[in-house]
């Protein structure tokens, strides 16, 4: 690493995350959290400043281990997350549990472990939430209450921590596979010129990073234009 700017981005390895990386790529230092070694592996290849940071963000000790020697984060990208739709009374208690783990607890978790690091760069937070966390449809629940708690941790995150910019960016669908596997569960097609681009989503995010420091990008809702 340089001294340039550092910036941790998790699900780096596709779709959102992937296309912040490569936003941030040219100003900042990067380490691509995820959890498929070989793709975190090629995709870092792109990039002479990037490092592959794979990690299973639900195993509490390896994101200690992980985050262990990052003494100074500049900026620390969420983007990472699980979705499964189904009406409330068929989701089970397994799925519940994996997606508050996965799009809230290890949020929680890694910022927590990371923060001694943010403060150290008076850095920034951006996590990708979604428009389910600002209104709930029948078949989202589980995803949509993670969401609404995700925002809830964002809030409280940036009102506890002055020194920090704290953005949540709410996308609407977006042409990702994780959209690819939603319509084909919600039994509908997937037509990616209908959606944001991930690029889209990643311009909005860089937005609200290279604000001037006079300027705190608090919330952000990105919706893809009707044709």
């Amino acid at each position: 690493m340089t001294s340039r700017p550092t910036a941790l981005i998790t699900g780096a390895s596709r779709g959102i995350g992937a296309a912040v990386a490569t936003a941030l790529a040219p100003t900042h230092d990067l380490l691509l959290g995820g959890r498929d070694v070989e793709a975190l592996k090629a995709f870092a290849g792109q990039f002479p400043s990037a490092t592959p940071w794979p990690v299973e963000l639900s195993d509490t000790d390896a994101v200690a281990e992980a985050t262990s020697a990052i003494d100074r984060l500049d900026v620390l990208v969420h983007s990472a997350g699980v979705a499964t739709l189904g009406l409330l009374a068929e989701t089970p208690v397994d799925v519940w549990r994996s997606t508050l783990e996965i799009n809230v607890v290890a949020v929680a978790e890694l910022t927590r472990l990371l923060l001694p690091a943010l403060r150290a760069a008076s850095g920034q937070v951006v996590l990708i939430n979604s428009g389910a966390g600002l209104y709930a449809n029948p078949n989202w629940g589980a995803y949509a209450a993670s969401k609404f708690a995700l925002r809830a941790y964002a809030d409280a995150l940036r009102a506890e921590e002055p020194a920090l910019r704290v953005t949540s960016v709410y996308p609407g669908r977006t042409a990702t596979d994780m959209q690819r596997a939603i319509r084909e569960s919600e039994g509908s097609d997937f037509r990616p010129d209908d959606y944001l681009t991930p690029e889209s989503v990643a311009q909005a995010v860089t937005f609200a990073l290279l604000a001037p420091a006079d300027a705190h990008v608090v919330d952000l809702t990105v919706r893809p234009r009707p044709h």
